[in-house]
């Protein structure tokens, strides 16, 4: 019987809701261009904490960094990346299958299986060979779960949680193939100095220029500190309709730590570690 008027209750509040969204309606269609504008819903995103290291697209000091960076030859068109993908020790099917299809994603990437060679053994091979990053998928229980970035030959290295992955054949309504053409790269929202660095270091992973002519556009999106990939393909259904077709592979990152210099766990310096329970007091307070 409770169960019956919680029910009811729930009912009857929905409509009443229903009845006040169509009564204010009518208001704002008779007042016309008189009308107040609407209010603005609270969200996590817009009550987010303010942090004080947000960018500033005209600080100096953030444009002197950007231009004495470890990644300042990327974006002065010196060096064009040159990417290794490899995994860890001995990877099971799914692993392997997400590296062959993220090494379809980023241009001039090669994959690299791991037979008991360590890290340190295959970093310096990697900067003799010219590589411009290394790139390692880690699994767990035949599961990708982690993902290893380090930017050659002088960092930095950040360690990411990986989850929700998706590979092409797992995804409804994917689009065909996707063609050799280097891709659009879009970055959202990674606004504090932290999140500059890993977007950074995201767009330093593809060509500089995109061939536009492909289509093709890859997007890591950032929201409450986790990091959407998704990889899409434009559709011009006509002159003013424009859809989008993905293509996959799709996953999602989150940010464990951000270290200086190349891959090192038993000595590397850290600008930025993950402290659960120091850190994450607060919904509204995000780090990218």
């Amino acid at each position: 019987r409770r169960h019956f008027m919680f029910l009811r209750w729930k009912q009857q509040q929905r409509k009443e809701k229903l009845a006040l969204k169509k009564k204010r309606r009518k208001e704002r269609e008779a007042l016309g261009d008189k009308a107040p504008p609407k209010a603005i819903p609270k969200t996590i995103e817009n009550q987010r904490v303010y942090d004080e290291t947000t960018v500033d697209p005209n600080d100096e000091e953030v444009a002197f960094d950007e231009a004495t960076d470890e990644f300042a030859p990327y974006f002065n068109r010196q060096t064009v990346p040159k990417i290794l993908v490899t995994t860890s020790d001995r990877p099971r099917g799914r692993t392997v299958r997400f590296c062959e299809q993220l090494a379809t994603v980023i241009p001039n990437s090669h994959v690299y299986y791991r037979r008991g060679l360590a890290l340190k053994r295959i970093i310096p091979q990697c900067i003799a060979r010219d590589f411009t990053d290394l790139i390692v998928i880690n699994e767990d229980r035949k599961i990708p779960n982690g993902l290893v970035l380090s930017h050659l030959p002088d960092g930095p290295t950040a360690h990411f949680r990986m989850s929700s992955v998706r590979l092409r054949k797992e995804i409804k309504r994917k689009g065909k193939e996707p063609t050799e053409h280097v891709p659009e790269v879009i970055l959202n929202n990674f606004t504090t100095r932290l999140g500059h660095s890993i977007g950074r270091m995201f767009a330093a992973l593809f060509p500089h220029d995109p061939q536009f002519i492909g289509r093709q556009v890859a997007t890591f999106h950032n929201q409450r500190d986790y990091i959407f990939f998704r990889f899409h393909r434009y559709i011009f259904k006509s002159e003013k309709k424009v859809g989008i077709q993905e293509l996959g592979p799709r996953f999602t990152l989150k940010l464990r730590s951000l270290q200086k210099g190349t891959f090192d766990s038993k000595f590397g310096e850290y600008e930025w570690i993950h402290k659960r329970r120091e850190m994450d007091t607060s919904r509204r307070k995000f780090h990218l």
